[in-house]
Parts: structure tokens; C-alpha cells; sequence
């Protein structure tokens, strides 16, 4: 009974205060400016366009995306192929510490820690060009020259691949005398070190 009461005495409150604006004779029209026209469509209070929505939605979420800050995966084809590169270089640079130099024609130990590492830093020169060549091929264009980065990289690591694969070759099978194969094996590791470097 309270709440009709309450109502009615504001439905009285209104209609006083129309009439009074009436009697008043209040011009209620909107001034002249730039921001009011009289072909300006009505306003709408709500939109029922869902793929509109969710474009704003999606807009919206794609900014936020790139105001954060970009982190690679741990683990891709393409850093694959830069663990093997690294750790093809640490290789090479541990078969160059544990390298003993044999005095006369003596056997050779061809499967000591030496060769080992020789044969582990030939097989991972190989393994990381053919990641290599599968993560980035279309990295690789000859128009651009040899002195684009990415392809010197390519010829670097191709042909210091080669050198130490085929300096360990040459070594492995020969299990007497001297064998001259540090020089090409340690151009090979230089050539692959530069490789890296140039596009870390």
C-alpha cells in the first residue's frame, strides 16, 4: 500500500513539473552546431550483430597478444637446428684438446676419446645441416648473394660440414702411420663456428 502510495505522489511530482515547464513556455531545442544534425541517425542501444562482436572481440584480443612480448618455443625444427650447430662446434673443439700427435709408424687408435669425439662432431656437423636445410629452406635465395647472411651462413656450414666429415673419413680408415687431417678438420669446425655466429 506504502509503495502505490510512493507512486503516485512521484507520478504527481512529474506532471507538476511539466506543467510548470509548459506554463514557462522553455524552449527545449537544440542549438545550432556542428555536432547536431538533423539526418543523424537515431541511436542504438543494443547490436545484435554476433560475427561484428566477436570481430571486436577478436580485435581486441589480437592487440593484446601483441603488446606482449614474444618468446620462442624451447623446442622448434629451428632450434633444433641451432642446439646441433652449437653442440657440433663443442665437439670439435673437444677433439681438438684430446688430439695426440703419434711419433713414427705406430698403430693408430682410431676409437679412443679422440676419435670418438672426431666421429661424434663429424655425424653432428651432418645432422645440423639437414636440420638446417629443413627448418630454413626458404631462407636461402641465390638472387640475393653470397653475401646475404643467411646464405653464407648456408655456404659456411655446408662446406665446414664437409671438411671435418671428410677429415674424419680420412682418419678413421687409416689405422697405421700419420694421417694429415687436423688442418681440414679444424677449418671445417672455424668455418662452422663462423656459420653460427652469423646468424646468433
Amino acid at each position: 500500500m506504502e509503495t502505490r502510495l510512493g507512486h503516485w505522489l512521484a507520478l504527481c511530482c512529474l506532471a507538476a513539473f511539466t506543467g510548470t515547464a509548459q506554463a514557462q513556455d522553455l524552449d527545449l531545442t537544440l542549438p545550432d552546431s556542428g555536432f547536431y544534425k538533423q539526418e543523424a541517425q537515431p541511436l542504438i542501444l543494443a547490436a545484435n550483430d554476433v560475427d561484428k562482436a566477436n570481430a571486436q572481440i577478436k580485435a581486441g584480443s589480437d592487440e593484446e597478444a601483441a603488446s606482449q612480448p614474444f618468446e620462442p618455443r624451447m623446442f622448434s625444427a629451428s632450434k633444433v637446428h641451432q642446439y646441433l650447430g652449437v653442440g657440433t662446434v663443442a665437439l670439435a673443439g673437444m677433439a681438438f684438446m684430446t688430439h695426440i700427435h703419434p711419433v713414427g709408424d705406430v698403430p693408430r687408435d682410431v676409437n679412443g676419446v679422440h676419435g670418438d669425439l672426431g666421429k661424434a662432431a663429424g655425424a653432428m656437423a651432418l645432422a645440423t645441416v639437414a636440420s638446417g636445410l629443413y627448418a630454413h629452406w626458404d631462407d636461402f635465395h641465390l638472387e640475393d648473394g653470397w653475401s646475404d647472411p643467411d646464405n653464407l651462413h648456408v655456404f659456411l656450414a655446408t662446406a665446414g660440414a664437409l671438411l671435418m666429415s671428410y677429415a674424419v673419413y680420412q682418419s678413421a680408415t687409416q689405422t697405421t702411420g700419420t694421417v694429415n687431417h687436423a688442418g681440414m678438420a679444424e677449418a671445417g669446425a672455424l668455418s662452422m663456428l663462423i656459420a653460427v655466429k652469423l646468424t646468433w
